[in-house]
């Protein structure tokens, strides 16, 4: 692929990566810490910062172990990246904490029903975070923007700011500014902005069991471990949390997504049995070319060395894990309930596939809604940042036409175009 266009931005640097000033000095500081992967230490930090001590069921624990003991078998995972990976432990048990206490205080969230949410499922790059944040931009329904992901259930005892600015918000937005200008190519590939919305990986995270880890480390162990078990539980766990934040704030109407529910159809479809799913296809050669070209640019301060093959091998392997299971469950939603939605036609037409999801989901397309969609589409054109060139060949020693071979199942199956 050749770069034709103005805002075109190749990477030339992947393998041997060029840092930056910032980049350095912050690999150097965080450096000079000890980070140890240690499950009483994770606790005792979540307790210390949020002043409480019940986790609620404690079966988490042993998943916590598996994250912990994962990331420390990854011998190239660098100082950000243990950094990282330990506060993120640290941020999701003390989400946990605030969820089960929310929980006690208010027994009566058991109660509030999720009804017919719209739950978009399709493999990472694929549009679905355009898809969702299109979708989110009719305020008729409860979205989840990423500032409130990051930390979902509130501290009571703390204020919001003069102006009535949500202390998440501002927590958020200062941690965006950094890293943005930590990784400024980021943006161009996934723009984690705090008002965006956000998928609800980082919900599923309070129970420990998810397919995060793997965004941010070599985790083999826990990859096995998380697709040998049943994940019907912890999507029950995650509905809970949602019960949780509808009654915090309305509207009652989900529009929720996330990649990994693309593999995990059955279990979806048990805790949200009312919900339309959508689910969006994509050459998955675009995809990994996607995938693993923003994986190895975050590589270059998470981990020692960067290394694009084996980022390469580890992934597509992954996607093909995903999409095998897609394949084998798909015809396990009612068609009643649920639409694929390839690629090609949604970049085509991106309103006219929402009218086409509402009408499957009895939802009224009104004037207001289509004039927020139409606002959105307008205030957020495609590539606005520039368009990253990916070059598998050249970066990873992957063969195009090879790895299009190898996903032939999952082109068999749906209505894909290559790219």
């Amino acid at each position: 692929m050749s770069a034709d266009r103005p805002d075109d931005i190749r990477i030339a640097d992947l393998a041997d990566p060029v840092l930056t000033p910032m980049q350095v000095a912050a690999i150097a500081h965080v450096g000079k810490s000890e980070i140890a992967f240690d499950e009483d230490a994770v606790l005792d930090a979540a307790c210390k910062k949020t002043g409480l001590d019940d986790f609620g069921p404690v079966d988490f624990r042993e998943r916590l172990r598996v994250w912990l003991q994962s990331a420390e078998e990854d011998r190239d995972l660098g100082p950000v990246g243990r950094l990282s990976f330990y506060n993120d432990c640290v941020r999701y048990a003390a989400n946990r904490l605030r969820f089960e206490d929310l929980m006690r205080r208010h027994p009566e969230i058991e109660d509030v029903e999720i009804v017919r949410p719209i739950i978009i499922a399709g493999l990472p790059r694929s549009g679905t975070t355009h898809l969702l944040n299109l979708i989110a931009a009719d305020e008729r329904l409860r979205s989840l923007p990423y500032w409130e992901s990051v930390e979902p259930i509130p501290d009571p005892a703390e204020q919001a700011a003069a102006d009535d600015v949500d202390p998440r918000l501002v927590r958020c937005r200062a941690s965006h500014a950094m890293q943005s200008q930590m990784m400024p190519l980021m943006k161009n590939m996934h723009d984690m902005a705090p008002e965006h919305v956000h998928e609800e990986i980082e919900v599923q995270a309070l129970d420990f069991s998810s397919y995060v880890p793997e965004w941010i480390a070599t985790v083999p162990r826990w990859r096995d471990y998380y697709l040998e078990h049943d994940q019907t539980p912890h999507y029950g766990y995650m509905k809970r949390v949602l019960q949780a934040l509808q009654w915090l704030r309305g509207p009652e109407r989900w529009v929720l997504k996330s990649p990994q529910h693309l593999e995990q159809l059955v279990p979806l479809y048990q805790t949200f049995p009312d919900a339309t799913i959508v689910m969006t296809h994509r050459d998955p050669v675009s995809v990994i070319a996607s995938t693993i070209t923003m994986l190895c640019y975050g590589d270059r301060v998470r981990r020692r060395r960067v290394d694009p093959p084996q980022v390469a091998a580890y992934w597509i392997d992954r996607i093909e894990a995903l999409l095998r299971r897609c394949v084998r469950d798909r015809d396990r939603i009612p068609a009643e309930q649920s639409l694929d939605l390839p690629f090609h036609e949604f970049m085509a037409d991106d309103v006219g596939a929402v009218e086409r999801i509402y009408q499957l989901a009895d939802f009224e397309m009104t004037p207001a809604a289509r004039a927020s969609l139409e606002a959105f589409m307008e205030a957020n054109p495609r590539g606005k940042h520039g368009r990253i060139v990916y070059d598998l060949k050249a970066d990873f020693g992957v063969d195009r036409a090879a790895l299009q071979a190898r996903f032939a199942f999952y082109f068999d199956r749906f209505p894909i175009q290559a790219e």
